[in-house]
């Protein structure tokens, strides 16, 4: 591949950005990298923190790319879910999370628009909203009993963040807008989980901004697909 095609590559995905959205993500590296400076923390934290945070902008921005950011952060993010004995997590990511991201790359690749090569937003029917409503309840339960009983270091926390964690997940593969309320819920509990942990001893406060970034990213993005797609409702319906 020569350097040609890589800048036209970089300049496709880079297309649409607002300032702001540039200026937000290079502060949250470089609290990522402070941190890690300062604190000592954990490299693969680091690394996991910053794919990570990759990931969710560009998933956001609705390019396909993303997947390549998610799919490295997430081989780093089990290795540490492994080493705090989050056991949820860990069978989350080896087990669904990764093997639908590279789903996610096929699906998104039959519904990107022509010019900007980013996906069409979408939203869910109220029936479905409820359907995968009473599912992911259910899923809460099921998985925080399960990690109770394999001594997971927090049962109830972590079986919330895996179960709706597959829902997030899926509802991403579906470019539905209702991934954000998903995975704000996902990143709050998150936070909770990772500053105790590092409170407790951890050199894990790279993994604590990261989803404390990534609440915030949720929240922003939530707004940005219901803007767009209301814009495109608008202009079907003229």
């Amino acid at each position: 591949m020569n350097s040609e095609l890589i800048k036209s590559l970089i300049k496709q995905e880079f297309k649409n950005w607002k300032i702001s959205e540039i200026i937000g993500i290079a502060l949250f590296l470089a609290v990522i990298l402070f941190n890690a400076t300062v604190m000592h923390d954990n490299t693969i934290a680091v690394i996991s923190a910053i794919c990570g945070m990759l990931y969710t902008v560009f998933a956001g921005k609705g390019k396909i790319s993303c997947y390549i950011f998610g799919l490295t952060g997430s081989g780093f993010y089990t290795y540490l879910a492994f080493s705090n004995s989050l056991w949820g997590n860990l069978a989350l990511y080896i087990l669904y999370y990764i093997p639908m991201q590279i789903l996610g790359i096929f699906k998104w690749k039959k519904h990107l628009k022509p010019v900007s090569n980013e996906i069409y937003k979408t939203f869910l029917p109220k029936k479905n909203r409820i359907i995968i409503g009473i599912i992911s309840i259910l899923l809460c339960f099921i998985f925080a009993i399960i990690l109770y009983y394999t001594k997971d270091s927090y049962p109830v926390l972590d079986g919330v963040v895996t179960a709706l964690s597959i829902t997030g997940m899926y509802l991403t593969i579906k470019r539905a807008i209702e991934q954000w309320f998903v995975w704000g819920i996902v990143n709050a509990i998150s936070v909770v989980i990772w500053i105790n942990i590092t409170l407790n001893g951890g050199k894990t406060l790279s993994t604590s901004v990261m989803w404390l970034g990534y609440l915030l990213l949720a929240v922003y993005f939530y707004k940005e697909w219901e803007k767009e797609i209301k814009s495109q409702t608008s202009i079907l319906h003229k």
